[in-house]
């Protein structure tokens, strides 16, 4: 990364300051033309500053001098509409007395970042020039080691991300009966999170947080996982850590801080007889409460080792009996609508994750 930088910071040293200046005096912009052009900067003088901000507005340049006491336009209606499209352009304002400089506040306000007195001699205004371009320099070289941090943090996340896709592909190898669960889970959710008028951003965190709401079960013994006769209490117990294992693995990435409350807490229940916080209503995360009924829903109509799937009137049944108790008794009410009214829908997911 250092070499990239230095690299780029030579490519600076060579680089040609673009500066414009807009005055509404003749003989201002051509003076400022000969004494910028002999410094070695890139110089555009404007005298018209409607033109000047279309010009602005439609190329790039790294600094503007810009006359205060001007028609039709102020100095400071100038960089008002400047700054509706440009908010990084280094401003400095010219005036022909320092009485006639805008107010402070003004100054402030418009990111106007210093002024200078018109004078015949230049040298006051290239040491504010200078400076100037130091601070751009120093912004520019902020932003390239932030977008190298950020592609160096994408591609540790991406990393991450399939890492974690991975291990979303162990947990269901270590049981075949739950194979393809994660991904009806999360078409389920996204099902009643449209249905609920949820926004894009929800649904997606809905639809990563199903595929991931298991991922814990990669810290619980296959022998528990596969065991088909009843569980003792400790063997329940280890299953019970799975959520907090889950939130514990991905805790590490950015990338899954949304989908983290789903993987945590999509095992609590509505009357806080969950785990693993007993959280209670609506105390439970909305994301979790409705990936909960999705979870519950593909668990009763999948085939397990000691069982069918269940009836889906049965499964119905349930759903409504533990409105209120096991589940958020709205979002169950939403997806009894769904199962009565768009059952097509649910048939085409069980069809495309068929459970052996």
């Amino acid at each position: 990364m250092r070499k990239a930088i230095q690299e780029e910071l030579k490519a600076e040293n060579n680089y040609k300051y673009k500066i414009i200046a807009i005055d509404d005096e003749t003989g201002i912009i051509d003076s400022l033309s000969i004494f910028l052009k002999r410094t070695n900067y890139d110089f555009v003088g404007i005298t018209d500053p409607i033109e000047g901000i279309e010009r602005i507005r439609n190329e790039h340049f790294d600094l503007l001098l810009l006359d205060f006491m001007m028609t039709p336009l102020h100095g400071d209606d100038v960089v008002e509409e400047i700054r509706k499209f440009n908010k990084e352009l280094y401003i400095l304002l010219l005036t022909g007395h320092k009485d006639l400089a805008p107010p402070l506040e003004t100054i402030k306000r418009l990111d106007i970042q210093g002024y200078c007195e018109k004078s015949d001699k230049f040298e006051q205004l290239l040491l504010l020039i200078e400076s100037g371009i130091k601070s751009i320099e120093q912004m520019h070289e902020i932003k390239r080691i932030n977008e190298m941090l950020k592609e160096s943090k994408e591609q540790l996340e991406r990393a991450y991300l399939d890492t974690i896709q991975s291990l979303r592909y162990a947990v269901e190898a270590k049981d075949p009966y739950t194979r393809g669960h994660s991904d009806r889970v999360s078409e389920y959710a996204v099902l009643i999170g449209r249905k609920m008028g949820l926004s894009e951003d929800e649904i997606k965190t809905l639809q990563i947080g199903g595929l991931f709401h298991d991922i814990g079960k990669i810290g619980v013994p296959d022998t528990i996982l596969q065991k088909e006769a009843k569980l003792t209490d400790d063997e329940y117990s280890q299953i019970k850590n799975h959520p907090s294992i889950g939130a514990h693995i991905l805790g590490e990435a950015e990338a899954f801080k949304d989908i983290i409350p789903i993987v945590k807490y999509h095992h609590e229940r509505f009357d806080g007889r969950g785990y693993p916080s007993r959280l209670s209503g609506e105390k439970i995360p909305l994301l979790a409460r409705i990936t909960a009924v999705a979870d519950t829903f593909d668990a009763m109509t999948s085939k397990r080792s000691y069982r069918n799937a269940l009836d889906i009137q049965y499964v119905k049944e349930e759903i409504e009996r533990c409105k209120g108790t096991q589940f958020d008794p709205k979002i169950a009410e939403v997806f009894l609508e769904i199962l009565n009214n768009d059952f097509g829908k649910i048939q085409e997911i069980q069809k495309k994750y068929i459970s052996n």
